[in-house]
């Protein structure tokens, strides 16, 4: 599903998600998995550990059996750091947990247009 959303230079911008992802939730209201924030331009921690720095982050990942998106970072930190220690996992995902500050609340200001689909 697309979903038309405003990017950080202040363009409109098609994000693609998945038709089971839940709304973006309000500004400020608790996170929903619904993995527009990552979709649209990629976190601190994409830029500094994947050295991204546009497009929809390549660590957020789609969850089949609870049907809301991931952060491959705080999941599978070793799937995308493959220097990473065995030892460091724990410690990595909670790092990122806090530094994302994941299911927390919303904090992604875009403006969406939900059900916008293309087949």
């Amino acid at each position: 599903m697309g979903r038309l959303g405003e990017s950080a230079s202040g363009g409109a911008k098609v994000i693609w998600l998945q038709r089971e992802a839940p709304p973006k939730p309000a500004y400020g209201m608790p996170c929903n998995g619904c993995g527009v924030c990552c979709a649209v331009a990629p976190c601190p921690v994409a830029l500094v550990f994947l050295h991204q720095r546009r497009g929809t982050c390549q660590a957020l990942f789609w969850d089949d059996g609870s049907q809301h998106y991931r952060c491959g970072m705080v999941q599978h930190p070793e799937q995308h750091l493959r220097w990473l220690p065995g030892w460091a996992i724990t410690i990595t995902r909670r790092l990122v947990l806090r530094w994302i500050a994941a299911d927390t609340a919303c904090n992604a200001s875009n403006e969406i247009e939900e059900g916008v689909t293309y087949e």
